[in-house]
This record gives structure tokens, sequence and C-alpha cells, in this order.
């Protein structure tokens, strides 16, 4: 018995060797409030369709680890209070007891393996938190990435962890953080993070065959790839420094920690931009998808016979 199901068209593309994206749902469950959040999802599934491949959005409805929705299946989701935000800790136990949950970065890395989907598409990534060196809140996120065999898509870490330290454990891990066409990281609503990238790409193609080549190499863990805002639709990052902080000091006042940060801080700079925060989401998503839908037509041409799962890791 499969532990995940598999929708009809995802099943389809994956027999037939086409190009599939996986994409998580925590962006619907918990990053955008309804009904921007249906409408978003299904964009960001059409973008991918319309560049080549076949979305696969993840999660877990009533203890089944669904991969690939079907629009039903999408609205329900988007309209659902209470799913439960799901990382490696506590995505088995979610399903065991039935219930719904949203699949956060890691998760859905773990799910995509599962069913052999190479390349996801996400907004940004998570963290090291501000004050990680007193709370010790560092997502999941990277350590997923250091050994999940799959190529994360994504506009950076999202700008209200503490970037510097980010890279810094991702290095640490062995993570390959790439820069799509610029020397500079991205800081999810903003192009430039003021840090540079340790790798730079211009090329989809080149990517993914990095990706079968660390395959190649026995090296476990994936790749991400940071991939910059449209510029038309950044906000920059100084514009956003004071209204990150103000965000961070509300959060610290209300008491807001562990899972409960990342949301609450998102909907707090919403408010505070006055909805450009959303707006700018929404564009890097989408600008995700098409990146993420290219190095997959990309990767779906090249020999799997070096595929990771056929090599034991170093």
């Amino acid at each position: 018995m499969s532990v995940f199901t598999l929708s009809a068209p995802v099943a389809e593309a994956l027999a037939a060797g086409r190009p599939v994206v996986a994409l998580e749902s925590t962006i619907i469950t918990h990053g955008m409030p309804w009904p921007q959040n249906l409408e978003m999802a299904r964009r960001v599934e059409t973008t991918v369709r319309d560049h080549g491949a076949e979305p696969a959005t993840i999660a877990v409805i009533d203890g089944n680890l669904c991969i690939g929705l079907d629009d039903a299946q999408l609205e329900a989701l988007a309209q659902t209070r209470g799913a439960a935000k799901l990382s490696r800790a506590d995505l088995a136990v979610c399903m065991a007891e039935g219930r719904t949950g949203a699949t956060t970065v890691a998760a859905t890395m773990i799910a995509a393996r599962l069913a052999g989907i190479e390349v996801f598409a996400t907004g940004g990534i998570g963290g090291v938190h501000r004050g990680a060196e007193q709370s010790f809140d560092v997502s999941a996120d990277l350590q997923e990435l250091a050994q999940t065999a799959v190529t994360v898509v994504c506009a950076g870490a999202k700008a209200i962890l503490d970037l510097s330290k980010t890279m810094e454990v991702l290095e640490t891990l062995g993570v390959p953080v790439i820069s799509y066409g610029q020397d500079a990281l991205p800081a999810f609503w903003s192009r430039d993070a003021g840090l540079r990238a340790p790798l730079r790409m211009d090329d989809p193609g080149a990517i993914a065959r990095a990706h079968r080549m660390r395959a190649a190499l026995g090296l476990p863990g994936g790749q991400l790839v940071t991939n910059p805002i449209p510029a038309e639709d950044e906000i920059g990052r100084d514009q956003l420094a004071p209204i990150i902080a103000r965000a961070g000091e509300d959060a610290r006042l209300h008491g807001i920690h562990g899972k409960a940060v990342t949301p609450y801080l998102l909907q707090r700079i919403f408010e505070l931009t006055e909805g450009r925060s959303l707006k700018a989401n929404i564009a890097l998503v989408l600008a995700n998808a098409r990146l993420a839908a290219a190095i997959a037509r990309e990767m779906s041409a090249l020999p799997k016979n070096l595929a990771a799962r056929d090599r034991a890791p170093l």
C-alpha cells in the first residue's frame, strides 16, 4: 500500500517522463487570506502548465498524502480553517490521525522525493530566525535541503529572517545556493539582500545538469535556486527594514512563537505595507513557477541512469 496518492494528471506525467513541478500548500492555508489564496494557487498551477510542466500541489487531506490536487480539493483546502502546518516532525502524525494539513518546504520536499519529482517551486524558504541565539528557532527547511534530493526554486529566504545566519547554516550543511541571473542574493520581496551569492547560474539547463551531477557524485541533498522577484514588483530592502522590525516587535509583545511566528509576521507586514507585500508575494511565486518549469523541462530531457536513489550517499 502506497503512503501517497497521485492525481491522475501527475501520475500520467510521471509515467510518461514529462516534467512535473511540486508546489507547497502552506502558502495557501497560512500565507495568504481567502480568496486571494485560491486565486493565487490556481494562477501558479496555470503558470506551470503554460510553461510546459505539470503542477503537483501537495497536501495531506483527511490523512492522505495527496500529490496533485484537483480544483475541488484546492478550493476546499483554501477554505480550511485550522489546517496543520506540516514539516518533517509532524507529517506522519497528521497522516496517522487522519487529519488535514498543509506542507511546508520540508514536508513538500519529502513528498516530492517519494513521488520522484525533482523540482519544487515555492515563495521563500524558512531559515534562521532573528534572535535565534536565544530562541534556537531554526527552520527544518535547511536540514531538509541538506538531505533530500530536490531542486528548490524560491525568491530567497523570507526577509523576516536573519539572512546572514541562514546562509552560514546552509554553507555548513553543504547546500549549494545558486542565484539565478545575478550575483546578489535576493531577499524575498527585494531583489538584493545585501549579500553576495556563493554561486551564480544563468541557464535552467545548467541547473538541471548540476542536480544530476550531485546524484552522480553520490552527494545527498538538493539545490537551492534563488530567483529574484521581477523588478517592477519588488519592495526595496531599505523600505522593508523598519516595517519588518516593527512586525517583529509586535510579535514579541504578543508572545508569538514557534510555527505561529511566520504567519503572524507575514500578516502584520501585509497590514503595514497596505497590501503591497501580498502583491509582491504573488508576483515572486509566479516567477518561481516559470523558472521551475523551465528547469523541470531540462531535467526531463536528461538521462536518469545516475539518479540519486541509485547511489549510496557519501
